[in-house]
Formats: C-alpha cells, structure tokens, sequence
C-alpha cells in the first residue's frame, strides 16, 4: 500500500489500552478521523462527499467501517439473523471484525500516510453493549487494542427524525437498531424511540472521555458536510505545517 498524501513526518501510534503488542511500536503518517452517529444519521453520505473533497484537495483517502471484515463480516450476519446469539458473544463478534480491519487496512494506510476515514468506530459498539447491560469497563478495556483517532465527531440525531428518516429509506425498522432484543416494548416505533434515546445518553456521556466533537445531524446535508469539512482541513492543514 503506497500513499502520495501530504503527511511526511512519522509519529507513534496511540492506543486505547495494550495495543496489538505483536506489531511492535508502529510509527504512522496518517490520520484516523472518525464519523460517528445512529443509523439514518447521515453518516455514509458524509464519508462519501468528504472521500471526494479530500482526495480533490491532494489526500490519499481510504474508507472502513463496522461488519466489513472479510474474515468475520459473514459471521455476525448469520448470527444476528438467528435473533437467538447472546449479547457478550455479539459483542466479540463485532470485536473481532474490528480487530481484522485494524490490523490488516487501517495500522497499514495509517503507515502509508492515508486519511482514513471510518463510519463509526468502536463507541458505537461500546454504546450498544453498556445499553444491552454489559460492565463499562469491560466494553473499554474490550478495545485496548483500538488506535486512538485524531478527530472523532458525533453526528446528533433525535430519534423522532431518525424514524422519519429511515421510513423515507425503508418501508420497516431494523430489529436490533429498534432494541427488539431489549423487551422494551412489542411496538417497534416504541422501542426504536426508546432505545435510541439510551444510545444517545450513551454517547453524551462519551464525549468528554474520548474527545467527540459533536455535530448537529438535523441540518441540511450540506451544511454538515461544509461543518466537517471546514474542521477537517483545518486540522490536516494544522499538522502538516
């Protein structure tokens, strides 16, 4: 993987907790900006016009995102399909899935210098699993392993607008991103209402700890999309001087 991004100078790369130990101590080029946010929020539409906007502006850019490791992807699709997988095993699923695109796509476009851009990270998985009853501190040190991001933003969302959205996309919820697994409620308006708010509270309680930058998701995608922009120039702008 070659890289002609603009970042030259090599740093140590940051770790949430142990790291990947086998690696060494990786030095890195790159930057790791996250976009987090719910389902509808907008984020994949962002990644995508920010990919544009900063490959015109002389980045070499590379995308990731949750459930896309070839090793694993399939397997926490069958599991969720089956409606019966407990959550700790979920949870390791989706743990694995990253740790194969850590290692394998994002530390190494990292070396080479790539912006890489992630539609969310390990706080939605976190978020997901304290909602779902799981200790905090296990979710956290779950992750040790996780690179610490250079920005990380939060696209907020109601989930009144969320509902909104999604039925403009499809004609039905999803069963998990509604909580039906929660026994909240047999109405899945109800439930989506309810468990999105806990995910919300969730990442509100985040942004401090790990340095989110929350973004108003309700705007008009553009006005966004210009937001992020304008913040992510700026900081490559800032680090490559």
């Amino acid at each position: 993987m070659k890289s002609e991004g603009p970042h030259s100078v090599a740093r140590p790369m940051r770790f949430y907790g142990h790291g990947l130990p086998y690696l060494g101590e990786p030095e890195v080029r790159g930057r790791l900006i996250v976009i987090e946010g719910p389902d509808a929020s907008g984020r994949s539409t962002q990644i995508a016009m920010l990919t544009e906007k900063l490959e015109a502006e002389g980045h070499a850019v590379i995308n990731t995102g949750l459930k896309r490791s070839e090793l694993i992807s399939q397997g926490i699709i069958n599991a969720k399909r089956s409606l019966g997988t407990g959550k700790r095993t979920l949870s390791l699923f989706y743990a694995a899935d990253f740790a194969d695109q850590l290692e394998n796509k994002i530390i190494p476009a990292l070396k080479s210098g790539y912006v890489v851009l992630a539609d969310r990270y390990i706080y939605t998985l976190m978020a997901r699993d304290v909602v779902r009853g799981m200790d905090r501190r296990w979710c956290h040190d779950l992750f040790g392993f996780a690179v610490v991001p250079d920005l990380i933003f939060s696209l907020e969302v109601s989930p009144a607008e969320l509902v909104h959205r999604v039925f403009q996309r499809q004609s039905t919820l999803d069963f998990y991103e509604a909580g039906m697994d929660m026994g909240f409620s047999e109405e899945m308006y109800a439930s989506f209402i309810r468990y999105q708010s806990l995910i919300a509270r969730q990442f509100r309680s985040m942004e401090r700890r790990y340095e989110m930058i929350p973004v108003d998701g309700e705007r008009q995608t553009l006005a966004v999309e210009k937001e992020l922009e304008t913040r992510i120039l700026r900081f490559l702008a800032a680090q490559s001087a």
